[in-house]
């Protein structure tokens, strides 16, 4: 039996964390410690998403599904609910979950591992002028004219950049090329398409 039937078996192919049915698949619990079926969970894209942080943090969400899902049997199941928990551990209902909640030393340790739980919830995306995040490969359409410092390069209103990257270190920059010429392109001159 491969790990995801036995996740599908053992979660009666449900997202082991919010319940859901739909668009699940098999997560490896960071970092993998070679542990077969008990280091994975089966979960949902939402969960997922938010796990990994590629959408906004929804403490709203997470209020309803982890007062439950941290009394899971399953050793994964109770680490991802540490983890998140501590992510909004700010928030009353978090602080008291995490108060009630118990890992043995060892699944402690574990759920450690990534440093995870030393963080906040809040994420930093590039967004682009009406909010919208960009994401890596997106297409964008300047929303202003724009002198290209160190270049004869005019970038007019309405000129589509194709295919962009993320400046990692700083939200508000993406790099782009117009007409061959790669340039960095700040986020609040630009709309995703």
């Amino acid at each position: 039996m491969t790990t995801e039937q036995q996740l599908q078996q053992r979660s009666g192919n449900q997202c082991e964390l919010c319940g859901a049915t739909a668009n699940l698949s098999a997560y490896e619990v960071p970092p993998a410690q070679n542990l077969g079926a008990d280091g994975f969970i089966y979960i949902d894209g939402k969960c997922l998403a938010q796990i990994d942080k590629k959408e906004e943090p929804d403490a709203a969400y997470w209020q309803n599904i982890l007062p439950n899902s941290m009394w899971s049997e399953v050793p994964a199941v109770q680490v991802v609910s540490w983890r998140i928990l501590n992510r909004f551990r700010e928030e009353g209902w978090a602080a008291d979950a995490l108060d009630m909640m118990y890992l043995d030393d060892e699944l402690l340790d574990y759920a450690k591992l990534t440093g995870d739980h030393t963080a906040d919830a809040g994420v930093q995306f590039h967004k682009d002028s009406n909010g919208n995040i960009l994401q890596q490969g997106d297409t964008v359409t300047l929303i202003k004219d724009l002198d290209v410092k160190g270049s004869t390069l005019n970038a007019k209103v309405g000129t589509a950049v194709r295919n962009i990257r993320l400046v990692h270190d700083n939200t508000e920059q993406i790099e782009g090329k117009i007409d061959g010429q790669l340039i960095v392109i700040l986020t609040k001159y630009v709309k995703k398409q």
